[in-house]
């Protein structure tokens, strides 16, 4: 039994003929299938990449009677991972990083089994592993903590940026004087001077800012927002503090990934990074008016070059990095691999971005030429973050990034069953 991409297969013992027992939309993933102790039925997680949730689900081996584990609540996100006690008995899984358990059948005849909350870790957790006896549950518990960094090419080796603290997106105001970043694992914006000076919180839990970036003039800070549902919009902020005004209110699609034209006239700013249907579209900021990138339908993570001139952007499945060019008003590819993280330099002169295929690396594409070359190989340097893998660009042209400084052990927790 297997899970590959929206649908669930099982096969016979040797991984032959396999026949399709459930898929879901196009917009799915299916994970951590388990078989019940009898062999009869399976349970998996269904995952959409739109909004990023995930419930868990039952269908019997014949492919009959697929339905949700129970009821959809709104205290249960993010399901996942789930494993059989030795006795059958119980189901135990992952939701909001904490570990629930959930009986064979319920109380009532036809009726639906309820979950139970069995932690309430101040950290998350994650693999809960029923031991073989019985009489216990073992879990990994995670330490989330990142230390910023940037990449100096002369010694080779990560020196702290910011004092090294656990932040992420960082982006420079155009005067050198300023950061915007996000507090990890808080997920809060912050400014502060260069220095760490003057620190501001721009942004209030629960939900998580990405991506802040300043505006031409050092006034203001575009970003969007993670609500606690996964929906995502774009925000503006006075560098000085005050209400967050959101872009687009009556518009209902997601937004992301902000950036501002080079005279701060414009927002350029795409759907949610998995969407097929999503394009990119720009914000007149004196009209209002919206226009759509020609032929960008499925790409994301775009932005304006310095110049003006071009926009790259990466297709929804992450694998082809492609340039717009205003004069041309066509598209090109220009790299292929597992990419993300396009950024300019300030010259822009070059695009770098991340390859994460292989160990991973950040590479850089010479404009005038399309030239490819890699500039620093990330094998052994484990990343930090809200999705991982982020990087960025210092003033001084430096890659920064966020190096993992958290910390990882097993738990054990003392099961006994009702």
């Amino acid at each position: 039994m297997f899970a590959r991409g929206n649908a669930l297969f099982l096969a016979d013992p040797e991984g032959r003929n396999p026949h399709k027992l459930a898929s879901f939309g196009d917009a799915a993933v299916l994970i951590s299938p388990a078989f019940s102790p009898d062999g009869k039925h399976v349970r998996f997680a269904e995952a959409e990449r739109l909004d990023y949730s995930s419930q868990l689900w039952e269908v019997a081996t014949d492919g009959s009677n697929l339905h949700l584990l129970h009821p959809p609540r709104q205290d249960l996100s993010n399901e996942c991972c789930g494993l059989w006690t030795a006795s059958g008995k119980y189901f135990v899984f992952l939701a909001g990083n904490q570990v629930w358990a959930v009986p064979r059948s319920g109380r009532l005849l036809n009726s639906q089994p309820t979950p139970v909350q069995l932690t309430s870790s101040p950290m998350p957790l994650s693999n809960p592993l029923p031991s073989s006896d019985g009489k216990k549950i073992f879990v990994v518990g995670r330490t989330l903590r990142g230390e910023l960094v940037h990449y100096d090419s002369i010694s080779g080796k990560l020196l702290p940026f910011l004092g090294g603290i656990s932040a992420e997106y960082v982006d420079v105001s155009k005067d050198g004087q300023w950061a915007a970043y996000v507090s990890y694992p808080e997920g809060t914006l912050w400014r502060s001077r260069i220095d760490g000076s003057e620190r501001l919180q721009l942004s209030y839990p629960p939900s998580q800012a990405m991506l802040p970036r300043w505006s031409p003039d050092g006034k203001t800070i575009v970003y969007y927002e993670l609500d606690p549902d996964g929906k995502a919009a774009t925000f503006t902020v006075s560098a000085e503090g005050g209400t967050p005004q959101r872009l687009l209110p009556d518009d209902p699609n997601y937004h992301t990934d902000p950036n501002w034209s080079p005279d701060g006239t414009r927002i350029i700013f795409a759907g949610g990074s998995t969407n097929p249907s999503s394009t990119i579209r720009i914000l007149d900021l004196a009209t209002h008016q919206l226009s759509t990138l020609p032929n960008s339908q499925g790409f994301y993570s775009p932005r304006f070059s310095p110049d003006g001139r071009f926009v790259p952007a990466i297709t929804s499945d992450s694998t082809r990095l492609m340039l717009f060019d205003f004069q041309s008003q066509k598209w090109i590819e220009v790299a292929k691999g597992s990419l993300g993280w396009p950024e300019f330099t300030r010259d822009g002169q070059y695009l770098y971005f991340n390859d994460s295929s292989g160990s991973g690396s950040i590479m850089r594409l010479r404009l005038s030429d399309l030239k490819l070359e890699k500039i620093i190989n990330l094998k052994g340097i484990g990343l930090a973050g809200y999705y991982g893998g982020w990087f960025a660009l210092a003033p001084d042209g430096s890659v920064m990034m966020l190096r993992n400084a958290g910390t990882v052990d097993v738990y054990s927790l003392d099961w006994q069953e009702p």
